[in-house]
């Protein structure tokens, strides 16, 4: 069990947001995560990007899918209520192309949900982007904006690119985060050789940033939130890492991509990981 934002989650492993959809084609799946952290919902639908959206790398994937979706509106009416039968945790991830949105999306949710996690860091859209998440003071003004239109617990979703997550991170606590969830993808670029041109543009992710995603999270520890790691975890031990370096949950990512069923065989690694290594006190000392 674990207890954050004055909730009960099963457990610290999460699944993030944009790899399982709204958690209703593996039940089994969402039924055994601390949280299934949804699909992200803008104000109205979104046909997404043209393909190709996903290009395999290196130990990773560069994604470019946009952020389809059928807006908040579809969300409510056909999604939710489906999302909502099922015991576990939800966290809504918000998507917004100009301040105001952000709000009104959790607005018209309202209280049907555990909590929001605000995407102030999107690198594969054109409209907005990581600009929200860049910059300190932008990222506090959407933060203040949502602060006045819900009290459930509102988790920042952080950059890394060109910017210190930390100073994004302070922002965003001082004007009502309840927690902080990094990294987001990282930009990332591919070419077709035989054309010559570019192939695909958008956000790395996958073992390729987990290095530079631990770094960050023991970085922004300093601001005195619960910090939800992201960034290439496939195995338990690699979700102990993020907790040694102050994470208190973590979200699978681009490996529930390979295989759906992951986040499950990570929860009983993650266990017998710290059952092995150290103690629940001990990694409350580590952070």
């Amino acid at each position: 069990m674990l207890e954050l934002f004055n909730i009960t989650f099963k457990n610290p492993i999460w699944t993030a947001s944009g790899v399982f959809g709204y958690g209703l084609k593996y039940k089994r799946v969402s039924r055994g995560v601390g949280a299934i952290v949804t699909k992200g919902i803008t104000l109205k639908p979104r046909m997404g990007n043209p393909p190709p959206r996903i290009y395999e790398t290196a130990s990773g994937l560069i994604n470019w899918v946009g952020l389809e979706n059928p807006g908040v509106s579809v969300f409510c009416k056909e999604i939710l209520p489906q999302l909502k039968e099922i015991p576990t945790r939800i966290i809504v991830n918000v998507a917004g192309f100009a301040i105001e949105e952000f709000g009104e999306i959790v607005e018209t949710i309202g209280n049907e949900v555990d909590g929001f996690e605000l995407n102030i860091s999107c690198p594969n859209v054109r409209e907005g982007g990581t600009a929200f998440g860049q910059d300190p003071k932008i990222a506090g003004q959407v933060m203040e904006r949502v602060r006045k239109r819900t009290s459930l617990p509102l988790i920042a979703k952080l950059t890394a690119n060109f910017c210190d997550p930390l100073r994004i991170a302070q922002a965003c606590v001082d004007a009502g985060a309840d927690g902080i969830s990094l990294i987001n993808t990282v930009y990332g670029l591919a070419y077709d050789v035989n054309n010559k041109q570019p192939l695909i543009c958008g956000g790395l992710s996958g073992p390729a940033i987990k290095p530079f995603a631990l770094y960050c999270v023991q970085r922004v520890r300093e601001v005195g939130v619960p910090i939800i790691g992201i960034g290439g975890i496939t195995s338990g031990k690699d979700a102990y890492e993020f907790m040694l370096a102050g994470a208190s949950a973590v979200e699978v990512g681009s490996a529930i991509l390979r295989d759906p069923y992951s986040p499950l065989r990570i929860v009983k690694e993650l266990e017998k990981y710290m059952a092995t290594h150290k103690s629940g006190k001990d990694l409350k000392e580590a952070r």
